[in-house]
This record gives structure tokens, sequence and C-alpha cells, in this order.
């Protein structure tokens, strides 16, 4: 079994520490950290243009069969929206398995929505992610990678930097905890990627113990809880983990986060037709959430080819903020993105599992 580490799984300490070991100084640290992090591309090329040293020690350590490598995904297929504004790239990993990662464009800024998983364990039952069930967790490389692939791209299309990042891609990221944060710490780095903490957004569907974490921690981003259901019985249909971390103690959590970070959360609302969307759910949603900073997202169901679940109906879905907007929340409509590639909330998906 190969022992072989990524460069980019390394934090900038741990890479300064593999540089001393092998007798090259910490300064040359900065510097491979730029190259891995933000020119992104230096390594496409040659090893010439670095000092004599770190060129040696990249020539000795950094290839096929030796100490380390680099998360350089493959782009196997590109699908563009309609939109004209939304890509979606199926990446191939070095173990052939694929993931999908979405860059979004709005007006003089792009987001980007990354993967930190192949596949899902949690099984949502409308987002095509939960249907195709687990396989791996990414490390922190491979979530790293996307944010490059897609600099990369804006770079050279565009001559712009990503703006966003919101890790609703494939996969529950507090289920990765550590290479998720992991990744986010690099990814933030002024030296490297430099995508500041408040325009960085987790996502999950409620993992307890890890957003209790996230408070403990003071984490600096953002957090959004794929809520869903405003009662035991109507979360649980739609999201099989409540029956391990039920609604209640779910909102404990968003309040005892909420307490410790005075930071506003994100409420993520898929409005489903006959099943979430009426005036009396509204009610019992803003009954739920009452004394908590948040701001909610409601987004029409994007179709999956295994829920027959439909989105509701615009004029259910104006009622529903208008009773929420009442009780004074905050309440926008998500826009809906690329829906005609699968690129959507809840779709992402490999339909090429594996590709050699």
């Amino acid at each position: 079994m190969s022992t072989a580490r990524s460069l980019h799984d390394l934090s900038f300490p741990e890479l300064e520490e593999e540089l001393a070991q092998s007798g090259v100084k910490k300064v040359h640290a900065r510097l491979l950290w730029r190259a891995l992090h933000y020119e992104a591309s230096r390594f496409r090329e040659n090893l010439d243009g670095f000092p004599p040293p770190l060129a040696r020690w990249l020539n000795q350590y950094l290839g096929d069969g030796r100490a380390f490598f680099l998360d350089q995904p493959e782009q196997v297929a590109e699908s563009r929206s309609s939109d004209g504004l939304t890509r979606k790239y199926l990446l191939r990993l070095r173990d052939g398995r694929t993931i999908e990662t979405v860059l979004m464009g709005y007006d003089r800024r792009f987001t980007a929505c990354v993967s930190t998983q192949v596949g899902c364990a949690m099984g949502c039952v409308f987002c095509a992610t939960g249907q195709m069930g687990f396989t791996r967790h990414l490390r922190p490389g491979e979530i790293i990678a996307q944010v490059l692939h897609v600099q990369r791209i804006l770079r050279a299309e565009y001559g712009k930097n990503l703006r966003n990042l919101v890790l609703m891609g494939m996969g529950e990221p507090l289920h990765n905890y550590d290479a998720v944060m992991k990744a986010l710490s690099t990814i933030a780095d002024v030296r490297g990627p430099s995508l500041a903490q408040d325009r960085i957004t987790i996502s999950t569907v409620g993992l307890v113990p890890a957003i209790l974490r996230l408070a403990e921690e003071k984490s600096p981003y953002n957090l959004a809880i794929s809520l869903h259901g405003a009662t035991e019985e109507q979360r649980r249909s739609l999201i099989p983990i409540s029956k391990k971390w039920p609604i209640e103690s779910l909102i404990d959590a968003c309040r005892t986060y909420e307490q410790a970070l005075g930071k506003r959360i994100f409420i993520e609302w898929t409005l489903i037709a006959g099943k979430n969307d009426s005036p009396e759910v509204a009610g019992q949603l803003a009954s739920l959430l009452q004394g908590i900073n948040v701001h909610i997202n409601l987004i029409p169901l994007n179709p999956t080819d295994a829920y027959e679940g439909t989105a509701s109906a615009h004029q259910a879905g104006l009622v529903f903020q208008r009773i929420l907007r009442g009780a004074g929340y905050p309440v926008t409509f998500r826009q809906r993105r690329g829906i005609d590639v699968a690129a959507g909330c809840g779709q992402l998906r490999s339909t090429k599992t594996t590709v050699p």
C-alpha cells in the first residue's frame, strides 16, 4: 500500500517541517506554498523558477513512486447551463473516483460549490448524492483542489478570482469534519487562495455534535442548516439522520452556536408540494426558530430520478414566504441555477462513479 502523501494535504507549518527535515530552509516554504495554492499552475510547467535547494527537494521527493504527489484532479467533463452563468465539472481523483464541482457567475462575482465526500451517507430522500450512497471521504487536498481548479479557469477566462465558496456539493461536510476544517484553513490563508472566512459557508443536515464543536472552536465560517421540516414527523420523512439527532436537539445546538459566535445562521428549506409548503407548516417553522438569529433560504425542489416529489407551486411559495416575513424573519428565494445540467441544489451526483 502506498504511503505517499499529497503536498496539498499539508498545512503551512507541516510543509515547513517537511522541508526542514531534509535540510531545506523554512524560508523556502512560503515560495512553495504560493506555487501550490495561489499560482496553482506552476507545477504543470517545470521547476526552473525555484531556488536550487527547493528544486532539488522537489525532484527528489515529488512524483510517481516518491514520497509526495500533487492533487490535480483531471476534468473528465464540463456541463454548461443554458442560463449562461453556471458550469458543472466532473473531476477524476487519483483513485479513479469522481466528484462534481459547480461554478456560478453573478454580477461581478463568482461562487464555487465544492464536494467534501464521494457520495453521502445521510440518505436525504430528495437528494441525488444521498441516493447514490457513500463511498469515501475526501482528503483536505482533494477539497482544496476543487477551489484551485475553478480559480485557474476564472483567471484564464475572466482575469478574476473566486469570491464565495459554499460546501454544498456532494457529501455532508461535518461528517468529514477534520479534513474540511483543515482544507478551509488553507483556502482562507492569505498566503494562498485567500478567500475571506466570512465568504465561506458550510452546509449541514444537522450533525449535532459537530455543530456544537463548531461553536466550541469559534469557527469563523458561515453555517447553513438544511432543515426542511418543522416537526419531527416532517423532518424524519425527508432527513433520516433526524432519527439520531431529533429536531429539538438540532435547534438547541443552533441556539448554542448562535450564542457562542453571535453569527446569523442560514436555514435552507426545500419547498416540496404537499410535504412542507403549507401555511400551517410556515407557522410551525416560525415558532420553531423563535429567538434565533436566522436568514431563511427557500429552495423549490429540484428534480432527481429517485424521488417522486414535485416543487411547490409559485403561489404556495409566496404565501410561505409572506407568513415567515410576517413573523419577523428575513426570507429569500434561492436563485435556481443550472437545473438543465443537474447542477442545482440536491442534484449533484457522479453518474460515472469511477473513471479508470
